[in-house]
């Protein structure tokens, strides 16, 4: 039997976004999170619970408004974890965070990829690579997070960096493209 799109999606295969069944759980997730950035700052229970119906949590959160992502239920966090004002998590892939993660403003994770050659970009194809990112990271504000990236343990990522590549655990990393400044 041939996979379906959202099958294709999940396993990093080339997918039809414009598939149905895909439409049908972005318009859910965004709609959830329409709500979610509506709902007043005194409400954080509502909001939580607004987001537990995305993501999957394994202990305590918050994720401050505005937040957005594709499906959301690509999405694991740890315990504690934070996301700051303006995250955006594009989770056609799998998006794996630590305990203990905080993410300042505007911080961008993207597991979405698209063929490189124009001819194969221009049939709509799209494919994904997941995500993970450890316990106790600290992402510095306006930083992106490519398609594919692991970062380690104990990791601080400086604010505007580009994470394109793998970064090993206990170290300060920053730039375009983001290297590692130093161990801790």
């Amino acid at each position: 039997m041939p996979k379906s799109e959202k099958e294709k999606m999940l396993s990093g295969d080339y997918y039809n976004a414009a598939d149905e069944e895909l439409t049908r759980d972005r318009d859910y997730a965004k709609n959830l999170i329409f709500e979610f950035n509506h709902t007043k700052p005194s409400e954080k229970e509502t909001g939580r619970e607004i987001l537990r119906k995305l993501i999957t949590a394994k202990g305590s959160f918050h994720i401050e408004a505005p937040f957005y992502c594709d499906y959301g239920y690509n999405i694991e966090v740890g315990e504690n974890f934070y996301a700051n004002h303006g995250c955006i998590i594009l989770d056609v892939g799998k998006v794996q965070i630590g305990d203990n993660a905080l993410l300042a403003p505007n911080v961008q994770i993207y597991t979405a990829a698209h063929p490189v050659k124009p001819a194969e970009r221009l049939t709509g194809k799209e494919f994904s690579k997941p995500i993970t990112i450890g316990h106790n990271v600290w992402v510095g504000g306006g930083a992106i997070i490519c398609p594919g990236v692991k970062i380690g343990d104990n990791v601080t990522i400086g604010a505007g960096s580009v994470v394109t590549r793998d970064i090993p655990h206990n170290v300060i990393a920053a730039g375009n493209p983001c290297r590692v400044i130093r161990e801790i």
